[in-house]
C-alpha cells in the first residue's frame, strides 16, 4: 500500500514538473501556430505514440461508461486545452501559471457534489476566497502600463473549472479498472473527434513547412509525446491510485515552476500586484487544503 502510494506521488510529481512548462512551450508555439493547430499536433502526436506503446484494442460494453469516455475527452483534452492556449494568446504564461493552480477547489467541489467526497470545510472557503483575491491581482498586474488582459485571464479560470470535470470523469473511469494506457489512448481519441468540427470553423492549416524550424520541432514533441502522451497516462495512474483530490493538489506546484520558467526563457516582466496575487492564490490554496487552517491563521493573527 505504501509503495502504491509512493509511486503515485512520484507520478504526479513529474507529470506537474512537465505540465509546469507547457506555458512555455505554447507561448513560444503560438507565433507561428494558432491555438487549434497546436492543439490538434500535439494531440495527434500523442494518440499515435500510445498506440504504437499499448496496441491493444480497449473493449468497453457498457454505454454509461463509454460516455464517461467522451466527457473526459471534450472536457481534458477539446475544451481545456483551446481555452488555455487561447488564453495564453491574451495573457502573460506566468498568469495563466498561477491561475491553473485554483484547479483543486473546484475538484474538490466536483468530488464533493458527484463522488460524493468529504464535505467542503470552513478553511477550504476562506483559502478558496483568498485565491480568488490573489487571482483578481494577477489579472489585473500590467496597470503601470494600462496594459490590461482580463479575457485572457477569465479564459484560463474557465479552463480549470473543466479540468475539475475531466478530473471527475477520470476517477470514475478508473474504477473500471481499465488498463492506463489504453484509457489514455481512449479519452485521446473522443478528444480529437470533438475538435474536428473545429477544424472547419476556426482558423486551421496543415502548414508542415514550419516544424523545420528546430525550435517549432522541438516544442511540439515535447508538448505530444512528454507532456500528452507521458503526462495524461501518468495523472491518470496517480489519480487511480491516490484519488482525485489528493493528486490535484500537485498542481499548487504549477505557478511556481511556471513563473520561474517564464522569466528566464521568455524574459517576461513580474510586477510587484503580480507576485503579490501570486503568494496570496497559494497560500490560499494550502490554508484551503490544510487541516488545521484555521487554527494556523489564529495563531499568526495571536503573534501580531
Amino acid at each position: 500500500m505504501q509503495e502504491n502510494q509512493l509511486a503515485g506521488h512520484l507520478s504526479v510529481f513529474i507529470t506537474i514538473l512537465i505540465w509546469g512548462t507547457t506555458f512555455i512551450s505554447t507561448k513560444v508555439l503560438l507565433v507561428d501556430f494558432t491555438p487549434l493547430e497546436i492543439l490538434f499536433f500535439r494531440f495527434s502526436m500523442g494518440l499515435l505514440a500510445l498506440m504504437l506503446i499499448y496496441p491493444q484494442r480497449l473493449k468497453v460494453t457498457d454505454n454509461k461508461q463509454e460516455l464517461y469516455f467522451a466527457g473526459a475527452g471534450l472536457c481534458g483534452v477539446t475544451l481545456y486545452f483551446l481555452l488555455e492556449n487561447i488564453a495564453l494568446t491574451y495573457s502573460m504564461a506566468s498568469n495563466v501559471g498561477v491561475i491553473s493552480c485554483i484547479a483543486p477547489f473546484f475538484t474538490a467541489l466536483f468530488s464533493y457534489c458527484f463522488l460524493g467526497g468529504e464535505k467542503l470545510r470552513a478553511n477550504f472557503l476562506l483559502g478558496f476566497g483568498a485565491a480568488l483575491f490573489g487571482i483578481s491581482l494577477i489579472t489585473f498586474n500590467s496597470s503601470t502600463s494600462f496594459q490590461l488582459n482580463p479575457l485572457g485571464d477569465f479564459l484560463a479560470v474557465l479552463a480549470t473549472i473543466v479540468w475539475a470535470a475531466y478530473s471527475i470523469f477520470t476517477k470514475k473511469i478508473s474504477a473500471y479498472g481499465y488498463n492506463t494506457i489504453q484509457m489514455t489512448r481512449r479519452i485521446f481519441a473522443y478528444g480529437l473527434v470533438f475538435m474536428l468540427p473545429a477544424l472547419f470553423f476556426l482558423d486551421f492549416r496543415v502548414g508542415l513547412e514550419r516544424f523545420a524550424n528546430p525550435v517549432n520541432l522541438f516544442n511540439i514533441i515535447f508538448l505530444g509525446l512528454g507532456a500528452s502522451a507521458m503526462c495524461f497516462v501518468t495523472w491518470n495512474f496517480s489519480v487511480k491510485l491516490l484519488g482525485v483530490v489528493k493528486t490535484s493538489i500537485y498542481i499548487y506546484l504549477v505557478p511556481v515552476i511556471t513563473v520561474v520558467t517564464s522569466v528566464i526563457v521568455l524574459k517576461e516582466q513580474i510586477t510587484l500586484l503580480a507576485i503579490v496575487g501570486s503568494v496570496l492564490t497559494v497560500s490560499g490554496v494550502f490554508i484551503s487544503d490544510s487541516q488545521n487552517g484555521l487554527k494556523l491563521l489564529a495563531n499568526l493573527v495571536r503573534k501580531r
